[in-house]
């Protein structure tokens, strides 16, 4: 079965293997307070940043996913108030949902698929946080983070579809969330927080411990190699293994972009389809959206799971006019090839 679907999508091959070693090794019997798991839970998190180029100075926090943290950040960092700047279905679930929590004290400044990013020119020092989709997976769109520029507010960038899949600049932001069922090729049910010495000042600061997931909990475990509650060991033991086994970040990511850039000229060929952003400048490396006649999709989506190949659905306000197709590391080329004889 080949599955282009963007999350959750293909994980790595090696995870047959990983899954019996887990029960070999015995870590799935181990509390979440023993040497082992706390020694398990450190090499995790050296591997991360260490294949990832992470600055050494960030933490790594895993919760349960991408959306736990939405709610942290909302509860643990944000007191004054939260922009929140976004042209697509997650980036406005991550607003409304932040609203629940923060109120009236929650903005947001929408912007069209095939626009740049607006540039801050409000004062940032009445918001805690500014919230970003890094990578929208609704729509096929990414912003550039080099373009974002400093700011007193911390800058937070969910990059759950581009995580494991380009090289990130951690520089430009203080907190970074995601999930693993994307670019990461694992299972779902692991969300990772990444962040600087600023949030956790921040937090520090602000001092909220109201909930079980307050950032300040969080923190005080990690920084002992636990975690605030019985986590998914499974999922933290598969993702110390992936992270032996993947390339340096830098590697990955000039694959998947000259992947992205060729299967793209490839739909720009073609006469049926078309690519749903049309800026080059603004598309995303890693999810692909394209766009066609309703009724060609749906011919097209049968043929493919007669091929044994899933496509990605349409989402939101182009559910019915395009399909998207994931171009994560655990994909390999020759699957992309088939995909083209299908289309």
């Amino acid at each position: 079965m080949i599955t282009f679907y963007p999350g959750p999508s293909k994980i790595y091959p090696q995870i047959a293997t990983y899954l019996q070693d887990a029960v070999q090794e015995g870590i799935l019997s181990q509390n979440h307070r023993s040497p082992a798991f706390m020694d398990m839970l450190k090499q995790c998190i050296t591997l991360f940043k260490q294949k990832l180029n992470v600055p050494a100075d960030y933490k790594v926090y895993f919760t349960s996913s991408a959306t736990e943290c939405w709610e942290i950040i909302a509860q643990s960092f944000t007191a004054k108030g939260s922009l929140h700047i976004y042209n697509g279905a997650f980036g406005q679930k991550w607003f409304e949902y932040t609203k629940k929590i923060v109120g009236d004290a929650t903005f947001d400044i929408p912007f069209g698929i095939n626009e740049n990013i607006p540039l801050l020119e409000t004062d940032t020092s009445k918001y805690d946080v500014i919230c970003i989709t890094q990578n929208e997976t609704s729509n096929a769109t990414q912003v550039d983070v080099s373009q974002i520029p400093s700011a007193e507010a911390l800058i937070a960038y969910d990059v759950t579809s581009s995580l494991g899949g380009i090289e990130l600049d951690w520089g430009k932001g203080d907190i970074w969330l995601a999930s693993v069922q994307k670019c990461l090729g694992l299972p779902a049910g692991l969300g990772v927080m990444v962040c600087s010495p600023k949030a956790i000042k921040q937090a520090e600061l602000i001092g909220e411990s109201k909930h079980y997931n307050s950032f300040l909990f969080v923190h005080e475990n990690f920084e002992k190699f636990q975690t605030h509650y019985t986590p998914n060991v499974l999922a933290i033991y598969l993702l110390k293994r992936v992270m032996e086994h993947v390339e340096n970040i830098e590697l990955i990511s000039a694959k998947i972009k000259t992947r992205n850039q060729d299967f793209c000229r490839f739909i720009e060929q073609e006469t049926v389809w078309t690519l749903l952003i049309e800026n080059e400048a603004v598309r995303s490396d890693t999810v692909i959206a394209i766009e066609g006649v309703s009724d060609a999709i749906k011919q097209l989506k049968q043929r493919a799971k007669e091929a044994g190949i899933t496509l990605g659905n349409g989402y939101g306000n182009w559910k019915e006019n395009t399909f998207r197709i994931a171009n994560f590391p655990a994909i390999e080329d020759w699957e992309f090839e088939a995909l083209k004889n299908l289309v």
